[in-house]
Parts: structure tokens; sequence; C-alpha cells
């Protein structure tokens, strides 16, 4: 089947709001993304509601016909409540703080395990897929099994800000950790900062990638070179090169 990718539509929304109004109409664009060959639709919303609202959310889970995921803290009990109400066929666990720009870090899933299982077994319960965004650390992943977690999403950041300097010694510890939680059972998807200019080599050297999440990148590319043909040119990184 190989790896999905799954546009997060955030930035679509950060636009529409800064104008007030409904354009962009982030649920069509949403749509056009599953048309053009996207395999899923990502949304983050925060407590401000300073892009994705939870209107948005309530809004769309009955339009889309590929994977809804839906990524935050769930410590924020207004986004516990609302992806139970929604019930996303994915929800991914970020440990981000109030007023946080962007998601910069994993889940400690070893201070924070019990919490994690208790929370987990909600989503689990409800039938949805559970996701616990977490660093390329060995220690981490192995927490993060004792959960009882689905899956598990490397953060990719790191990836991307060392690999135009050395892209070998940048991927490396994302190869380690995939092969550990290959080893654990658990699925692997990735997410932030992934672009045109990396995605292609961290597929081929990360192995087991069920899922890519790409918002900020894919919808900057779309300003050049249009939605559609964006979307096919990250599909087409996503093919592994034999």
């Amino acid at each position: 089947m190989g790896t999905k990718l799954s546009v997060n539509i955030n930035k679509i929304a950060t636009l529409r709001n800064s104008r007030g109004g409904n354009t962009p109409d982030v649920l069509q664009v949403a749509m056009d993304c599953e048309r053009f060959g996207a395999q899923g639709i990502t949304v983050h919303p925060r407590p401000d509601e300073r892009h994705i609202r939870y209107k948005d959310v309530r809004e769309l889970k009955p339009l889309l016909t590929t994977e809804f995921n839906i990524e935050g803290n769930p410590r924020e009990k207004k986004f516990l409540d609302l992806v139970l109400e929604v019930k996303p066929a994915q929800v991914t666990l970020v440990p981000d703080v109030i007023g946080q720009v962007t998601s910069d870090h994993g889940w400690d899933t070893i201070t924070h395990g019990s919490y994690l299982k208790d929370t987990i077994s909600l989503f689990n319960d409800a039938g949805i897929r559970t996701s616990i965004f977490v660093d390329a650390d060995i220690k981490m992943i192995e927490g993060a099994k004792e959960t009882g977690t689905n899956r598990i999403e490397l953060y990719t950041e790191d990836y991307a800000r060392q690999y135009p300097a050395d892209r070998e010694k940048a991927v490396k510890p994302y190869s380690i950790a995939s092969k550990r939680a290959l080893e654990l059972g658990l699925g692997i998807n990735a997410g932030h900062d992934l672009s045109l200019e990396n995605l292609s080599y961290f597929v081929q050297h990360t192995v087991g990638l069920l899922e890519v999440s790409i918002g900020h990148a894919l919808i900057s590319d779309a300003l050049y070179f249009g939605l559609e043909n964006t979307i096919q040119l990250y599909l087409r990184s996503l093919k592994k090169v034999k």
C-alpha cells in the first residue's frame, strides 16, 4: 500500500481567519485535497481556535471520505470531548502547551505513561485509533508501547533541520527508531517540517512508515505549483526508490 499522505489544513484556516468570512473555504479545500489524491485530512484544533475551529472539525467529519486525523493535547477537556464526539479514524496525542505556536517536542512516555494509558483506553473503547507524538528516542518508543497506543508519530523537525548539512546523520535516529517500533508491533506515522526537499529520503530510510502528516510546507508549495499538482508531487515523493 505504501505510505499515505494526510494533508494538514490548519494553514488554510489561518488564512481564512486572518480576514474573516469564509474565504478560503476550509471544508471545500479539504474535499479538494481528497479529490486530488490525498489519503487523509489532518486538523489540529487549539484552545484559542486561531486556525482550525471546533466547528470546522464537526462539519468536516460527514464530508470526508478518507481518513480523518485529529491532533491535539488530550489534557484540554474541550479537545478530549470533541474527539469522543466526532470519532475520527485516528487521534494523535500531542503534548502542546497553551499558546504554543507549533508542536516542538514529543511525549515523555515514561513520566506520563500512566496518564497516557488511561487516556488512550478512552479512545480505544470508542473505536478510535490512537497515535502518540514522540521523538526518535528508543526509550520513549518503548514507553509508548506500554501505554497501549496503536501507533507513534515520529516528530521530524530535527531531521528536517539537519538534512541540508548531513542527511545520513539526520535520518539515522529515525531509521533506528522505526525498526524498534516495528519490533514492538507499533504502527509508524511521521510529521513536522517534512517537505518536497527531504521527504523522499526520509521514506527510503524509515521502515514501516504508514502515514505522513504534512501541512505548512505543502500549503506553501501550493502557492507556486497549485494544490492539485502539489499533492501529486508529494505522492510521488512517497514512493520509495528501489
